[in-house]
């Protein structure tokens, strides 16, 4: 399973991408509203950070306006996907670009019905929110099974990219139930690497090291 960071920091995203881990990022307007910065330059620069996907959002919810920002941003770098609202428009717009070849993200998807009509639209990713669904008592994680499912039944190729990830059980989940893609907060991405066990392990390593009164250098 890939990893996405969804950010528009871009001091977290350097940090989170120096690991070698990480194969990707996307945003929203809620994030670049959060970073304060010039939308296209901010994406501009995530896409100089790596050659992975790079998700940028319409602000539009017609198609014909969301089409034609799709295809300014699409002129930022080569690895900008147009990530589109699940619409009608959305989906419309979502084909459009897919016939240019032009990588696309579907987002806001609740459901098995609207990950179906992304995949038949030509989406590259579809983005279920499992933080979201859980907010209002189903559980989001059997989302991405089904849609799994789906897909391997009819040979879909759009990738399944988690969203809406709030613990790193979620991620875990994600990995275990098929989906292609996680993208993760960098909170959520930090404590993936940690866990007691591990501290108290090399805690005790070190203490015994020390007292060898050794150097490997």
């Amino acid at each position: 399973m890939y990893i996405f960071i969804d950010t528009a920091d871009t001091d977290e995203l350097k940090s989170a991408f120096d690991t070698g881990l990480v194969d990707g990022c996307t945003t929203n307007p809620s994030l670049i509203a959060k970073s304060g910065r010039d939308f296209k330059e901010v994406i501009a620069e995530i896409c100089e950070m790596t050659p992975g996907p790079v998700s940028a959002e319409v602000a539009s919810i017609e198609h014909e306006t969301m089409l034609a920002e799709a295809l300014a941003l699409a002129e930022i770098a080569d690895n900008v996907v147009i990530k589109v609202p699940l619409t009608w428009d959305g989906l419309k717009t979502c084909a459009a670009l897919s016939a240019e070849e032009i990588q696309t993200n579907v987002t806001l998807c609740f459901s098995v019905a609207q990950a179906w009509l992304a995949a038949k639209s030509g989406a590259t990713f579809i983005s279920p929110f499992i933080g979201r669904l859980d907010d209002t008592g189903v559980d989001g994680m059997e989302l991405i099974h089904d849609i799994r499912a789906l897909y391997d039944v009819h040979g879909y190729e759009t990738e399944i990219l988690a969203a809406s990830i709030r613990t790193q059980e979620h991620v875990e989940q994600a990995a275990l139930a098929g989906a292609d893609v996680a993208t993760i907060p960098p909170k959520i991405f930090n404590e993936l690497l940690s866990h007691p066990l591990t501290e108290k392990g090399l805690d005790a390593f070190m203490a015994d090291w020390t007292k060898t009164g050794q150097s490997i250098l």
